[in-house]
Order: C-alpha cells, then structure tokens, then sequence
C-alpha cells in the first residue's frame, strides 16, 4: 500500500543509539507521586502499575492497543496553560498520571516510554509533530498537534497512536495529519528524511524531560 514519503523512515541503523530502557523503580514512582498528588492519584498509578507488569506476554500490536487505548481513557485532554500554568511544558509519564490531564504531548510522551517498558523497541516508534486538519481531510483549518508513529519495519507505512481518533490507523488512513518533524532517542528527522538531522538532545525540552524522569525513578542511559 502506498503512503505519504513524508511518514517513510530508514531508522534501523540508529537502533544501537536508542536509549537503554530498564525496568523503573516502582516503588519510588509510587512514593514520588503519592507526596506530590496525594491519594487521588494513586488509581491511576496503579492500574497503570498492572499495564507495565502483566505477566502475560502480548503480540506487539495488543500493546499498541492496550497502551493507547490507557491513556485516551484515564488522561483527560487539558492544554498546558491549565494544567501547568505553562504554555509549553513536557510532562513525565508519572506527573501526567499524578496530574490526571494533559495535552497531545504529553499523551504521546507517555505512551513512548510505557511502551518501551513493554519491550517495543524505541527505533520503531517516532513521535511526531504534525499539522491536524480541523474538520476533515478537506479542511484548511490546521492545529499543531503530536502523535505516536510506529514502524513495525523499516519498508511498511506507520500506525498512528492519537488521541484525538482512538482507533489505530496506518498513516494512509489518516490524510487529516500532516507530519513536520519526528524524534525518539536516536534524534531528529525532518519529515521525508531518511537519516537524523540532528541529535535530540537538540531539543532542550528532551533533555529536561529526561533529566526528570531519572529523578523520579526511571532508568534511562
């Protein structure tokens, strides 16, 4: 099947630059968010907990679905400024939880690394900002919006985990997004490329994200 060259990637030969991802440290998650969001946030966490530890191994694409399908039901979609009082802010997976809200990034964001804690390599997934077309495919209203992309193989077309329609579709499926730029570990790429443009320490909001998120107790190298 054809889709756009602008979703196409040659990423493989990055994979030995992916971040190393291990097992985080659950019960200082817990204590983490428990001291800065109180008991109300301990549901969350938990059936979050019961996502990551399931002792049933799954097929690849039951995990997409399951981690998707988490956090488009349990966060509730609320823009930086009120849920951060920030225009632009990249939440950790455990303060989205703890928040209980947040915005496409920080769905994204959280999606990425539960993922990787469910051992879907970090090379097969981008995400990806993109221009959402507003009503339609035939729209000309756009918003800046950020989603999953994940490449079973280097030569097949994404899937795209979103939030804003919560099935997941090939990038065929979705002429409503336009992708501008993707990243994971291994670094940048503008859209159509086929190697990184540059590293993502590049994006400084990366680095403190990641700097957090070893503080509250995930294990990133």
């Amino acid at each position: 099947m054809k889709y756009p060259a602008t979703w196409s990637v040659a990423f493989y030969t990055a994979t030995a630059m992916s971040l190393a991802y291990s097992a985080p440290d659950l019960d200082r998650l817990f204590t983490t968010l428990s001291q800065r969001w109180g008991v109300g946030s301990v549901q969350k966490y938990q059936a979050w907990r019961e996502l990551i530890t399931a002792p049933t191994p799954l097929p690849e694409l039951d995990k997409l679905k399951r981690v998707n399908d988490f956090f488009n039901r349990q966060i509730h979609f609320e823009e930086d400024r009120s849920v951060w009082n920030q225009v632009d802010y990249w939440a950790t997976p455990l303060e989205t939880l703890g928040r209980g809200a947040g915005d496409c990034e920080d769905l994204t964001i959280a999606k990425y690394f539960t993922l990787q804690l469910l051992n879907v390599a970090p090379a097969r997934m981008r995400l990806t900002y993109v221009k959402a077309k507003i009503g339609g495919p035939d729209s000309t209203v756009t918003q800046a919006h950020m989603v999953l992309a994940y490449y079973s193989r280097p030569d097949v077309e994404p899937l795209v985990l979103d939030n804003l329609i919560g099935d997941i579709r090939p990038a065929s499926h979705r002429p409503d997004l336009v992708p501008i730029f993707s990243f994971n570990g291994d670094g940048i790429w503008v859209a159509g490329g086929k190697q990184p443009k540059s590293p993502v320490d590049r994006l400084s909001r990366w680095k403190t994200l990641v700097l957090r998120m070893h503080e509250e107790g995930f294990d990133i190298q």
